[in-house]
């Protein structure tokens, strides 16, 4: 049943086969984010400040809409995982056609609900007057493109779930390049400013949704091979990827309710310093696609040897996944400390704004390693089916306590390292909270129960 394409997680050499599959995963969501960093770079050379600034404005809107969906895709990927490694072929039958079609669906709900709401979240998140236009105009564009954007991300799940990570790098690959070349003709060309960015998006969306489709369509002989006349919503599945997608769902949501209190205390330091944070999160965001690929990796890696009653590998893999992440967190906080300059250059040649973000980057980037026990950890426990608590710790511990120390101590203290504590504050007290209960809370006894198994 299983292809040379897949990464066979399940035996051999536990750093190896994590590093195998989390490569794969890192590369794609390094090209997935070319798509608004491409946008980022060129909108801030060719057009200029205010569009910089309102093409960053819009980031924690549209993750906390894409998030919370992308949270319950990540359900379908769990049970598919789980399913592949019991070696329940018809389980991942009727896995992969339910997971189609709750993302087609998905994809239209975000449709609707990104151009409802809009410009009601810009004038909410605080938008000054200068950007709000160029920034609801960018939003209802991108938004046009969801139901290929949720089709790629369950695609995505679907073939890492069953151990493919490196069809979804090279769709990706191509998708990029379509962004890139698109963003260059749209906006240094035609120059259609942020709309051009965001159409160049939403095509290279397409074109991604496209690739992943044709693979998983074209996998004859396979479970996951999909039949028109097969598709359909089977209850009982969906249930199943509920249980595990929306407390994932609901912990994206909260962790972007927080993003957007973020942005609007940052929105209150005027246009300078919201491009500036805008640019930061397309640098930073190196950390976090690679602290979430580990987190990606080892939740199917522990989803398929939980299905697989390998339970002491799973532990094994944990700590593995633990000492990479561990590992490249201070290449990257060492890397970024010392070459913050340069590395905002790249996107804006304004002064202010390069000054605002060095000053971002010398207070977060050396305390990134206070967070990556609270991706690991949650990551394993996720895909061995235990998703309340470490969504409980996520959402009061990380999310909660973030807006309450951003309501209570931002006007009293109003600066910007005021707002960029709430950070290391809030990652340090999950990160010891999940420790404890990876430690000693009785969650694999009470998964094995869950699942019947011994």
């Amino acid at each position: 049943m299983r292809s040379v394409k897949q990464t066979d997680i399940l035996t051999g050499s536990i750093p190896k086969q994590l590093l195998l599959f989390f490569l794969p995963i890192w590369f794609g969501t390094l090209f997935q984010q070319l798509y608004n960093t491409a946008d980022t770079l060129i909108v801030g050379n060719f057009v200029g400040t205010n569009a910089l600034a309102a093409v960053g404005a819009t980031s924690s809107f549209v993750n906390l809409l894409v998030g919370l969906f992308v949270g319950l895709c990540s359900g379908a990927g769990v049970v598919i995982a789980q399913s592949w490694g019991a070696h329940d072929a018809d389980a991942v039958d009727r896995q992969v056609h339910t997971a189609l079609v709750l993302s087609v669906a998905i994809g239209a709900l975000l449709t609707v609900l990104g151009l409802l709401t809009a410009e009601p979240m810009m004038h909410l998140m605080g938008t000054p007057a200068e950007i709000l236009d160029d920034a609801a105009l960018y939003l209802r564009i991108y938004f046009l493109g969801m139901i290929p954007q949720m089709l790629y991300n369950m695609g995505t799940n679907i073939l890492r779930a069953i151990g493919d990570s490196k069809r979804p790098l090279y769709f990706l690959i191509a998708a990029s390049l379509v962004n890139i070349a698109l963003d260059v003709v749209f906006i240094a060309v035609f120059g259609w400013g942020v709309a051009g960015a965001a159409w160049a998006t939403v095509l290279s969306q397409v074109a991604s949704a496209v690739l992943t489709l044709r693979c998983i369509v074209g996998s004859q002989g396979m479970p996951w091979h999909v039949r028109p006349e097969k598709l359909r919503l089977h209850g009982d599945v969906f249930a199943a990827i509920c249980t595990i997608g929306v407390p994932a769902a609901a912990q994206s949501a909260m962790y972007n309710i927080s993003n957007i209190f973020i942005q609007s205390s940052m929105n209150s330091f005027g246009t300078s310093t919201i491009a500036a944070w805008g640019v930061y999160g397309k640098i930073d965001f190196v950390f976090w696609m690679t602290i979430n690929s580990l987190g990606i990796a080892i939740t199917t890696f522990a989803g398929q040897n939980f299905g697989a009653r390998q339970y002491d590998r799973v532990r094994r893999g944990v700590r593995v996944c633990l000492a990479m992440a561990a590992g490249i967190t201070l290449f990257i906080s060492v890397v970024f400390y010392n070459a913050a300059e340069p590395l905002f250059r790249l996107f804006s040649q304004d002064d202010a704004v390069v000054a605002v973000g060095v000053g971002m980057m010398h207070v977060l980037t050396p305390v990134y390693i206070t967070y990556i026990s609270i991706e690991v950890l949650s990551g394993a426990l996720r895909g061995c089916g235990d998703v309340r608590v470490p969504t409980l710790i996520t959402v009061f511990f990380v999310c909660g306590l973030r807006v309450l120390w951003l309501t209570l101590m931002v006007p009293r203290y109003h600066t910007i390292a005021t707002v960029e504590l709430s950070y290391p504050l809030t990652w340090t007290l999950a990160s010891l909270l999940f420790i404890l209960y990876y430690k000693r809370g009785g969650w694999l006894n009470r998964c094995k129960a869950a699942k019947g198994l011994e």
